[in-house]
C-alpha cells in the first residue's frame, strides 16, 4: 500500500521474510522497471525501549540464583520485569500458619482484605510466636512472593508489587470447615492461593478434601475473580525418602489445583520429591547439602537463605502466575494451566523418565512439563484466547469385577461422547475413578495408556503402605495427555509388584472421565475432524487410490481415519474390484452417510440417531420433529373424536396415496366442469405445477461443506428445512404430476 506521496510498499510472496540477504534477481526487476525510481528491499532493525530496567537493589538479591542466573537456567523472572511485569493489580494469599504482616519487606505490600485467622476467628493472621519459630513457615512462603523491591531489606519476590496476604490456619486443628474456610476466603478480591501443605507425606496415607473443601474448590473455580475461577497453587508433597506418590494426596491429585514440584540448582530430582502424573510444572528449591536453597523473609523480621521442599516452589510458581495474571487479567483458571503446560521448559532438567506425549510435548513424572519460565508465561498471556468451556465425558468402562492377579490389563474404546453435548474433542485432565480390593494395597502399581500411546503412571509402589482396605472409588489424575484427542482405546494396567501366593486382589469399578474442550452436537458440522489419510490403507487401484483400508479404519475422501466425522457412521459398503480378468464383489468398512432424519449417528439407520438437527429432538434413538409429533392421519377418528396416529415409518406411503387421490378427484371435477360448459368443445389447457426442484438433493447435515450439493443451496426454500418425511410428500407428488 500507499506508505505517503510516491513511495509504496511492495510484498512479494517469493522472498523469504528471513531471508539473510537481498533477492538479487526481484531487486535487479525493479531497479530496470523505467517507471521505478528508486527500489530499496526492507530488512527488519533493531529497536529498544528507552525504559531503564536495573536489577533490584536488595541486598539479598544477588544470592537469588534461581530469580537472576547468567550461567545456569532460572525462572526467567528478570525477562518478564523488564517488560514492565511485577504483580501490580494483583492479589496473592498464603494458606498457611499465618504470616508476619509488619516485616519490613512485607509491611508495603500487605494487604488485610486477603487475610484471615481461621484458628482464632479474627482478622488478624500474625503468627503465634514460640521459641523453636515453628510457626514460620507462612511468612517465608509470602517473601518469595511479594517480598518488596528497593527497599534496602532482604531480597525480592517474583511478583514485588502483587498484593499478599495470609490465612492462619495451620496453628490449630485441622478440620473440613477450617479448609473450606481458607479456600473460600475472599473469592472476588483475592485472584491466587498458594498452599504448601497437605495430607502426611508419609508413604502410607490416602487422603484429600472432605466434602466442604470439596464444595469450596468447585465454587471457587466457577464463582472466584467475577467468574473466571480462583488460581490454586499447591506443593506437590515432600514425601520421596518414604517412596510417597502425589496421586495419593486429593489436593495434589485434583484438577482444580496447578500442583508444583521441586528441581535443584543442579537440576536434578530432590531427595524428597514425589513422582506423579498429577503434577504439572516445577520451580526451583533445595537440594542435596552443598546445594543452594531458597532466599526469603524470615520470622522477627529477619531473612533467611535456607527455605527448602515443595513449600518453597509452590510460592515461587504463585509469582509467576501473578505475573501472567497482570498481563491479562481476563485468564481464567483453565487459562492459566494452558500457558503452563505450554510454556514450561524441560530443558536441562535431569529425570529419567522423560517421554513425549501424543501431541509431542515432553512430559515427566517428576516434573510435570518442565520448569516454569515466567518471560514465556507473561508472553503469551498477553494475547491468549480464553479457551472454551470445560466439557467432561465419563465412560463406565467395566461391565463385571476382574481379578488382579500378578498383572490386569484391561482395554476398551471410548469415543469421547462423539455426537453429545459434553463430546471431548482435545483433552486437559483425565481422570481414572477406581474401587478395587487387595490385601496389600502398597504393592500396587496402576498404569493408564491413552490412544496415542501415552503411559501415565497413576499409582507407583509404596513399600510403607500395608493398607489391605484397597482403593474406595478413589480418583487418580494424570495431566501427561495435554492436548491429545481422546477417541479410541483406552489401556489400565494393574500390576502387583511383589507377588507371592498369599496376593489377592479384585478390581470392581474402573471409570474414565475425560475433561477438555470440545464442541457441542449443533456445531459439528463445522467440527475440524481428523483429515484422511493413506497411512493405514490396504488396497490401492490401479490410480493409487485408496480403496480398502486397514481392520480398525474405515474409508473416507479416498483415505482412511479411526474415526468417521459427524454426519458419517461406519459401516460396510460394497466394493467392485476389477483385477485384470477377475473381479471380486467384496465388503468394506466406509463411512457412510447418517440417515437424514439425524445429525449425528451411530449406523445409517433412522433409529441410529445419536444427534438430532435444531428442529427436531431425540426421542431414545430416533429423531422426532416438531411437525412430526403434531401430524395424525384424518383417515379414521376414535369415539372420543381423536386421531389415530401413523407411524413415521408409513408417513410417506399414506401422504403418496392421498395425494394422488386428491389430484385424481380433482382432474376427473375440472374435466367435467369443461365439458358441461363447452358443450363438448374440445379444449388444450396445460396445468401449472407448483415450485420444486426436480434434481436430487442430498442433505447430509454435518458433513463438510466440501461435500456439499450446490443444488442444495441453490433451490432450498423454507419447505426445503423440514424433515425426511416431507421430502418424501413432495417426491410422491412430483412423480403423480409427472404420470398425469
Amino acid at each position: 500500500g500507499q506508505v505517503f506521496g510516491d513511495y509504496y510498499h511492495f510484498r512479494h510472496h517469493a522472498v523469504e521474510k528471513r531471508a539473510t540477504s537481498s533477492h538479487r534477481g526481484i531487486h535487479k526487476k525493479l531497479q530496470e522497471e523505467p517507471k521505478v525510481l528508486w527500489a530499496q528491499q526492507q530488512v527488519v532493525k533493531k529497536r529498544k525501549k528507552r525504559d531503564v530496567y536495573e536489577d533490584p537493589t536488595d541486598p539479598d538479591f544477588p544470592k537469588q540464583w534461581y530469580l537472576s542466573n547468567p550461567v545456569h537456567q532460572d525462572l526467567n523472572t528478570k525477562e518478564a520485569w523488564a517488560q514492565g511485569y511485577t504483580g501490580k493489580g494483583v492479589v496473592v494469599t498464603i494458606l498457611d500458619d499465618g504470616i508476619e504482616k509488619d516485616h519490613p519487606d512485607l509491611i508495603s505490600n500487605y494487604d488485610a482484605e486477603a487475610s484471615y485467622d481461621v484458628n482464632d476467628g479474627d482478622a488478624d493472621p500474625q503468627p503465634r510466636y514460640t521459641q523453636r519459630n515453628e510457626n514460620r513457615h507462612g511468612t517465608r512462603c509470602a517473601g518469595e512472593v511479594a517480598a518488596a523491591a528497593n527497599n534496602g531489606v532482604c531480597g525480592v519476590g517474583v511478583a514485588f508489587n502483587a498484593k499478599i496476604g495470609g490465612v492462619r490456619m495451620l496453628d490449630g486443628e485441622v478440620t473440613d470447615i477450617v479448609e473450606a474456610h481458607s479456600l473460600s476466603l475472599n473469592p472476588q478480591h483475592i485472584h491466587i492461593y498458594s498452599a504448601s501443605w497437605g495430607p502426611e507425606d508419609d508413604g502410607k496415607s490416602l487422603d484429600g478434601p472432605a466434602k466442604l473443601a470439596k464444595e469450596a474448590f468447585l465454587q471457587g473455580v466457577t464463582k472466584g475473580r467475577g467468574g473466571l475461577g480462583s488460581i490454586f497453587v499447591w506443593a506437590s508433597g515432600n514425601g520421596g525418602r518414604e517412596q510417597d506418590n502425589c496421586n495419593c494426596d486429593g489436593y495434589t491429585n485434583s484438577i482444580y489445583t496447578l500442583s508444583i514440584s521441586s528441581t535443584t540448582q543442579s537440576c536434578s530430582v530432590p531427595w524428597y520429591s514425589e513422582p506423579c502424573s498429577s503434577t504439572l510444572a516445577t520451580t526451583f528449591s533445595s537440594g542435596n547439602p552443598g546445594e543452594k536453597q531458597i532466599v526469603t523473609t524470615d520470622l522477627r523480621q529477619k531473612c533467611t537463605d535456607s527455605h527448602t521442599g515443595t513449600s518453597a516452589s509452590a510460592p515461587l510458581a504463585a509469582g509467576i502466575i501473578a505475573l501472567a495474571l497482570e498481563a491479562n487479567m481476563n485468564l481464567t483458571w483453565r487459562d492459566m494451566q494452558h500457558l503452563v503446560v505450554r510454556t514450561s521448559q524441560p530443558g536441562r532438567l535431569s529425570a529419567t523418565d522423560w517421554k513425549s506425549n501424543g501431541v509431542g510435548r515432553r512430559v515427566s513424572h517428576s516434573y510435570g512439563y518442565g520448569l516454569l519460565d515466567a518471560k514465556a508465561m507473561v508472553t503469551l498471556a498477553k494475547n491468549w484466547t480464553t479457551v472454551g468451556p470445560q466439557h467432561q465425558c465419563v465412560h463406565p468402562m467395566l461391565t463385571e469385577a476382574r481379578d488382579i492377579g500378578n498383572k490386569l490389563v484391561f482395554s476398551k474404546s471410548v469415543d469421547a461422547c462423539w455426537g453429545r453435548p459434553e463430546f471431548v474433542s482435545c483433552l486437559e485432565h483425565v481422570q481414572v475413578g477406581l474401587t478395587l480390593s487387595h490385601n496389600q494395597r502398597g504393592k500396587l502399581a496402576i498404569h493408564l495408556i491413552s490412544p496415542l500411546g501415552t503411559r501415565s503412571t497413576l499409582l507407583f509402589p509404596r513399600p510403607n503402605d500395608f493398607s489391605s482396605e484397597g482403593f474406595n472409588n478413589w480418583t487418580f489424575m494424570t495431566t501427561h495427555s495435554w492436548d491429545e484427542e481422546p477417541q479410541g482405546e483406552w489401556t489400565l494396567e494393574i500390576e502387583n509388584t511383589a507377588a507371592n501366593d498369599r496376593d489377592y486382589g479384585v478390581l470392581s469399578q474402573f471409570t474414565l472421565i475425560l475433561m477438555g474442550t470440545g464442541r457441542s452436537a449443533a456445531n459439528l458440522s463445522s467440527f475440524d475432524f481428523p483429515r484422511p489419510s493413506n497411512n493405514s490403507c490396504k488396497t490401492f487401484d490401479a490410480q493409487q487410490i485408496c480403496i480398502e483400508c486397514s481392520p480398525g479404519f474405515s474409508l473416507f475422501l479416498q483415505g482412511c481415519v479411526k474415526l468417521c466425522p459427524p454426519g458419517f457412521a461406519s459401516g460396510p459398503q460394497l466394493l467392485n474390484l476389477s483385477l485384470e480378468n477377475w473381479v471380486d464383489l467384496s465388503s468394506i468398512q466406509a463411512c457412510l452417510p447418517c440417515n437424514p432424519a439425524c445429525l449425528t449417528c451411530s449406523g445409517t439407520g433412522p433409529t441410529d440417531c445419536l444427534s438430532c438437527p435444531p428442529h427436531g429432538h431425540l426421542v431414545l434413538t430416533s429423531c422426532l420433529h416438531q411437525n412430526q409429533v403434531q401430524r395424525k392421519s384424518p383417515l379414521s377418528r376414535g369415539q372420543q373424536g381423536g386421531f389415530i396416529d401413523v407411524p413415521p415409518s408409513q408417513l410417506p406411503t399414506v401422504v403418496a396415496v392421498l395425494s394422488c387421490a386428491f389430484i385424481l378427484a380433482a382432474f376427473i371435477g375440472l374435466f367435467l366442469l369443461l365439458q358441461m360448459r363447452s358443450s363438448g368443445a374440445s379444449f388444450s389447457r396445460r396445468t401449472k405445477l407448483p415450485f420444486v426442484h426436480s434434481g436430487t438433493r442430498i442433505s447430509y447435515r454435518g458433513i463438510p461443506t466440501v461435500w456439499g450439493n450446490e443444488d442444495a443451496t441453490t433451490y432450498q426454500s423454507e419447505s426445503d428445512s423440514e424433515d425426511v418425511d416431507g421430502g418424501s410428500e413432495r417426491t410422491a407428488f412430483i412423480r403423480t404430476q409427472s404420470s398425469v
